[in-house]
This record gives structure tokens, C-alpha cells and sequence, in this order.
């Protein structure tokens, strides 16, 4: 098991190697000087020259992505050439909205969307089941950003139960989650779709099986038969999902935070991109590329350990 462990590492800490080259070389595409839009087109010759000396882009191209891979094995992200303050401390501050929320909204998903797919392959073929399938079929047509205003409208606009926008700080504790509530509930209304139909479809892939036949025969309900040997199986290909679903909410919240002005990574990196700052525009890029090896890494590493058979 340690060495398909090590195995696996190995693989991600090359595939990070292979992301990072990737990030450098796409923004190294990007149309137009990044300089010239920064300052505008009425900058004098002598202040461009000065600003391309500073953001080193009169370096050759091997020198600047040999530059970027010794900072990232430090840790240095670079610095802001907006904010004039390193990218570390902006992902730093920006990053206690940005995580709350996509756990906040994973374990909507999660509650929402699990009891939804179990409730529906035990009752398949049935009303309740065809109610969650057209319901999950709804939720994932619909686009997150207008579910997002349309639930402004309902409970800030109409109803006055929670803010329509805005973060005060995790100062106020009650104030800083009921500001999180609604683009929450934006963020996981497709993924708990997403999650319930996965669930379904994988408990009755298990409940087809032979071992399920072996345990009804046993005398199990069939409802023991389901929770005890059918949902652990599943499992697998859920929690799969689920880490697949962690990294997409911590990146997806880029349209949520500017349609309800919260000041994370997601409206960061959007104000970077206007603003043309390559180096918030990486470094956050690069977060989140990590974050998602990571996460898949531990979600490989649990499945591992939960089912036996996939150690050969």
C-alpha cells in the first residue's frame, strides 16, 4: 500500500509541476503588454520601460519561467502590481471568505444531495424517485449566478431575512454567516443535484449486484441490505465526486462573489484579470490548481483505505 501511495504522490507532485509551466505559458500568450495596460496608452516610454523592468518582462522567456518555479518551491507568489502588496497576503486575506463558503455550501450539498439519491434508488422507479430525478434535472439547468439573484429577490429584497450582499468580517459571527447563507445555497443547489444523482445511480448499480441477493437471501430487509452493503460500495464513487465537487465550488465562486460583493478569492481574481495583474492572476490560479491535487489526493488516499480491493 506505501508504495501506491508514494506512487501517487509522485504523480500529483508531477502534475503540479506540469500545471504550473502551464499557468506561466497561457498568461504568456495573453494579447496586448501588460504594462501598457496597466498604465494606459498615454504612459511615456520611460515609464513603461521602468514598470517592464519591474514586472521583468524584459527578461528572456527561460529566465522568467526558471524565476517562476524557484518562487513557487519558496512560497513567494510575487507581488501585486495593483495593490503594490505581495499575492500571499491578498490570497491571505481574501481566503476566510472564499473557504468558509465552498465548505459551507459541500455540506449542503452533502445533506441535500445523499439523502436525495438514497431516498430515490429505494423507491426506483417510483413517484419519489422520478420527482428527484426531474428535481436534480431542474436544479442543474438552472445557472448558479441566476439562482443567485433570484434568491436575492425572494429573502433580501421581499422578504428581509438575510443580506442581499456584503461582508462585515467574522468579527460578528451570526452576521458573517447569514452573509454566506444565500450564496451558499447558489453554490449547492447544482452539486447537491449532481451528488444525488451520482448516489442513485451507484446504489442501484450495487443493489443489482450479486452480494445484495446474498444478503436479501440471508434474510436482510431491504432496506439492511442497502445501508449495510449497498451505500458503503457506493460510497466510493461519492466521495470521488465530492472532492471533485470542493476544489469546483472553491474556484465557481468567482461569478457567486460578484453578484453578491463578497470579497474573496473569486472577486480577486476577477478584479485581477480586468486590471491585467498576471501575478494575482497566477498565484491564485496556482492555489487552486494545488488545492484540487490535494484534495484528490486525499480523496484517492480515503478510498484506499475504505475498500481493500483498490490497494491491488
Amino acid at each position: 500500500m506505501w508504495i501506491l501511495i508514494i506512487r501517487r504522490l509522485v504523480g500529483f507532485l508531477a502534475t503540479l509541476a506540469v500545471a504550473s509551466i502551464l499557468v506561466f505559458f497561457l498568461l504568456e500568450i495573453l494579447p496586448g503588454d501588460p504594462a501598457q495596460l496597466i498604465l494606459g496608452t498615454d504612459a511615456r516610454p520611460d515609464t513603461l520601460l521602468a514598470l517592464r523592468h519591474e514586472m521583468g518582462l524584459d527578461q528572456p522567456i527561460l529566465t522568467r519561467l526558471l524565476q517562476w518555479i524557484g518562487e513557487l518551491l519558496t512560497g513567494n507568489l510575487g507581488m501585486s502590481h495593483t495593490y503594490h502588496v505581495p499575492v500571499a497576503t491578498l490570497i491571505g486575506e481574501r481566503l476566510p471568505v472564499s473557504l468558509p463558503l465552498a465548505l459551507i455550501s459541500l455540506l449542503l450539498a452533502i445533506v441535500i444531495g445523499i439523502p436525495g439519491g438514497i431516498l430515490a434508488a429505494m423507491r426506483r422507479d417510483k413517484w419519489l424517485d422520478r420527482a428527484v430525478r426531474v428535481k436534480t434535472q431542474i436544479l442543474l439547468a438552472i445557472p448558479n449566478f441566476w439562482l443567485a439573484m433570484l434568491l436575492v429577490f425572494v429573502f433580501a429584497i421581499t422578504l428581509h431575512w438575510l443580506p442581499a450582499g456584503g461582508f462585515s468580517g467574522w468579527r460578528n459571527i451570526p452576521n458573517a454567516i447569514s452573509a454566506l447563507v444565500l450564496p451558499a445555497v447558489a453554490l449547492a443547489a447544482p452539486q447537491a443535484a449532481i451528488l444525488a444523482r451520482v448516489t442513485r445511480a451507484a446504489l442501484i448499480e450495487n443493489l443489482d449486484d450479486v452480494f445484495i441477493l446474498a444478503a436479501r437471501a440471508r434474510g436482510l430487509t431491504a432496506s439492511a441490505a442497502l445501508f449495510r452493503h449497498a451505500l458503503p460500495n457506493a460510497m466510493i464513487s461519492v466521495l470521488s465526486i465530492m472532492g471533485l465537487q470542493f476544489s469546483f465550488l472553491l474556484a465557481g465562486t468567482i461569478i457567486i462573489e460578484n453578484v453578491f460583493y463578497l470579497p474573496g478569492l473569486g472577486r480577486l481574481i476577477f478584479q485581477a484579470v480586468n486590471q491585467r495583474d498576471l501575478a494575482v492572476v497566477s498565484g491564485v490560479s496556482m492555489l487552486l490548481i494545488a488545492s484540487t491535487i490535494v484534495v484528490t489526493f486525499l480523496v484517492d488516499l480515503t478510498a484506499l483505505i475504505i475498500d481493500p480491493r483498490l490497494r491491488r
